[in-house]
C-alpha cells in the first residue's frame, strides 16, 4: 500500500532491531574513551556534549545517504583506536590546536579516497585474508560474551538459551528475542539504572582551529595511519566478507569530508564501522541481503537521535548492565564470525595464512599506537609471500 502511495516501505522489524542493537554496542563499548579524549584536550561540558552531537550527526547521516545510496549496509562510526590515541597525545594539547589536527586528518583521509590510493591497497588482500581479519577482528567480543556466564550467569545463560531456541525456532528474531529477555531480566533484578536519565537537547560548539607543528606530528598524522589501518581497513573487510561490492573510495572520501565539516564541533574523525557493521550485515539483520541495507540506515537514525539528545540518549544506553550489551553483541556475530572463519579456511594454500591473520588480530596486539587488525594482515601477508616465494633458477 505505502509503495503505491508513493510512500517509502517500512523498514523490517528485525532491521530496526539490528540497527539498534549497532548503536547499543558502539556507544556503550567505547562512548568512555571519547570523553577522555575530550578531557585530555580540555574539553568543557558543552564541548563534550557538542562532540556527541558532531559525532551522532556525522556517524548519522554518513550511514543513512551512503546506505540509501548503494542500497548495501555502510555503517559508519567514530575512530576508537582513534580516540585512544588522543587520550595520550592529546596531552598538553589546547582544543583549538586539536581542531586544527583533525581537519589536516580529515583531509589525508579525503584525500586517501579521492585518489583511490587507499581502495588500491585493499584490492590487494586476499579475499581469505580479509575474512580472517573480519573474524578475528569479531572473535573477542564473543568470547567476551561467553565469559559473562561466570559472573553474570543468571543474566547471560537464560539469553544464550533464549538464541539457541529463536536459531532453531524463528532465526530472524532471535537476537531481537535475546535483547527482550535481557532487558526483562535485567529489569526483574532492578539494574536498569534509568534514573541517570537527563532530558537535555546538546548543543554545538565551535571551536576555531589553530594549526600547529607540535599538533599536525603528534596527533593529526598517528589519528589518520591508526584510523586507516585500525577502522577502515577492518570496515572494508567486513564488506567484502558479508559479499557486498561497496565502492570503497566514494565512502572513504564522504567520512573524510563529514569530518571536515564536523571537527570544528568535536567530530574528531568517521571511519566505516566494522564490528557494528557486522551486526547490520548478518542474517539476523534480514534473510535477504539486499535488504540488509535497512538495518544500517536504522542505525544512523539512532545516531542521529543520540547526537541530537546528546547526554539523554547516552544516559539511556548507560542504563544497560555491561553483561548485557556484551551477550547481545557476542551472540548477535556468532553467525558473521562462522561465515568469515569458513571463507578464511576454504582455499588450502592460503589456510596458514589466513590462521595466521585471525590469531594476530584477536590477540589485540597494538604496536606504535596501531591496533591488531592491521598488524593481521601485515602477518598473513608476510605467511603468504613466505609460503609462495621460490627462489630463481640459475641460468
Amino acid at each position: 500500500m505505502r509503495t503505491r502511495l508513493g510512500l517509502p516501505p517500512m523498514p523490517p522489524t528485525s532491521a530496526v532491531v539490528a540497527g539498534f542493537v549497532a548503536v547499543l554496542v558502539g556507544f556503550t563499548s567505547s562512548v568512555v574513551i571519547v570523553f577522555q579524549a575530550a578531557e585530555a584536550l580540555g574539553a568543557t561540558p558543552a564541548q563534550k556534549a557538542s562532540w556527541i552531537w558532531a559525532l551522532g550527526l556525522g556517524m548519522g547521516l554518513t550511514s543513512i545517504g551512503l546506505s540509501l545510496r548503494y542500497r548495501q549496509p555502510v555503517l559508519t562510526a567514530w575512530s576508537t583506536p582513534g580516540a585512544a590515541l588522543l587520550v595520550t597525545a592529546g596531552a598538553g594539547v589546547s582544543m583549538a590546536e586539536g581542531v586544527g589536527a583533525f581537519l589536516v586528518c580529515a583531509g589525508l583521509i579525503t584525500l586517501a579516497g579521492a585518489s583511490g590510493w587507499f581502495e588500491r591497497v585493499m584490492n590487494r588482500i586476499p579475499q581469505a585474508l580479509a575474512a580472517a581479519l573480519l573474524a578475528g577482528v569479531l572473535a573477542r567480543f564473543a568470547i567476551e560474551a561467553f565469559l559473562q556466564l561466570g559472573p553474570e550467569f543468571a543474566l547471560v545463560a537464560p539469553m544464550l538459551l533464549a538464541y539457541l531456541a529463536g536459531r532453531r525456532g524463528w532465526p530472524r528474531y532471535a537476537v531481537p528475542g535475546v535483547l527482550a529477555l535481557g532487558i526483562a531480566i535485567a529489569a526483574g533484578q532492578g539494574r536498569l539504572r534509568l534514573g541517570a536519565i537527563e532530558l537535555a537537547w546538546a548543543q554545538p560548539v565551535f571551536t576555531m582551529p589553530v594549526f600547529s607543528a607540535a599538533a599536525l606530528v603528534g596527533v593529526a598524522l598517528p589519528l589518520f595511519v591508526v584510523t586507516m589501518a585500525s577502522q577502515n581497513l577492518p570496515g572494508v573487510a567486513a564488506q567484502r566478507a558479508a559479499g557486498y561490492d561497496t565502492p570503497v573510495s566514494p565512502v572513504i572520501t564522504a567520512t573524510g569530508l563529514a569530518t571536515l565539516v564536523l571537527a570544528p564541533f568535536g567530530g574528531y574523525a568517521l571511519n566505516l564501522a566494522a564490528i557494528t557493521a557486522a551486526i547490520c550485515m548478518g542474517r539476523e539483520a534480514h534473510e535477504d541481503p539486499a535488504r540488509r541495507w535497512w538495518a544500517a540506515a536504522m542505525a544512523g537514525v539512532f545516531y542521529v537521535a543520540v547526537g541530537l539528545a546528546g547526554g539523554a540518549v547516552v544516559g539511556l544506553i548507560a542504563a544497560f548492565p555491561k553483561a548485557l550489551v556484551l551477550a547481545v553483541a557476542g551472540l548477535a556475530l556468532l553467525g558473521t564470525i562462522g561465515s568469515a572463519l569458513a571463507a578464511a579456511m576454504k582455499v588450502e594454500r592460503e589456510r596458514e595464512a589466513a590462521l595466521i591473520t585471525f590469531l594476530v588480530t584477536a590477540s589485540g596486539l597494538t604496536l606504535w599506537s596501531v591496533g591488531a587488525a592491521f598488524w593481521g594482515v601485515v602477518a598473513g601477508a608476510l605467511a603468504l609471500v613466505v609460503q609462495r616465494w621460490r627462489p630463481a633458477r640459475a641460468a
